[in-house]
């Protein structure tokens, strides 16, 4: 994981992860059974990042335009307390989370894949998209996963951090 100078700054300053959920947590892709449930794959992969990331003491958040207990029940599997569903104005969710929790927005990296994550990458000090985002965000994020949504783009930006950070990305033995 070779990074820039100007990368490896930005990275030095990151105390709060905040990440989108469909197309980034996600594949992007939803199920709906026949009664009408709607149902959604996460990796696992990502979620053992975002337990580096916690026990690296970075703080963590989702903000999503989803309002569903589908992402409820993950963020509470993940025990992520910054949880903000159905947002319409992510940045405005992001700067009123920012305040709550006494962080600068040079301290803060987002991950998103879609149009509506635009204004909050612009707003961080950094920010990343899976590998399959919309040509728009992957021409403004500062770090290009190489993995797609939903299948470890999270576990690599979180670990992209945690080593020029020089933190662990293993975990200690009875964890």
């Amino acid at each position: 994981m070779e990074v820039s100078k100007e990368l490896k700054e930005k990275i030095k300053r990151i105390r709060l992860f905040v990440m989108d959920v469909d197309g980034t947590l996600t594949n992007g892709k939803v199920f709906y059974s026949k009664n009408g449930e709607e149902l959604k794959i996460f990796s696992i992969r990502d979620g053992m990042g975002i337990e580096l990331l916690r026990r690296g003491g970075i703080e963590i958040g989702i903000i999503t335009s989803e309002n569903s207990p589908i992402v409820e029940a993950r963020a509470s599997k993940l025990k992520i307390a910054n949880l903000i569903l159905g947002s319409r104005n992510k940045k405005k969710d992001l700067i009123n989370l920012l305040n709550s929790l006494s962080v600068d927005k040079s301290e803060t990296a987002f991950i998103g894949d879609d149009v509506n994550d635009i204004e909050v990458m612009k707003l961080v000090g950094l920010s990343a998209c899976p590998s399959d985002s919309n040509k728009n965000v992957i021409q403004i994020a500062d770090y290009v996963c190489s993995k797609p949504g939903g299948e470890g783009a999270v576990r690599e930006f979180a670990e992209l951090i945690l080593v020029n950070q020089n933190k662990s990305i293993i975990l200690p033995e009875n964890w």
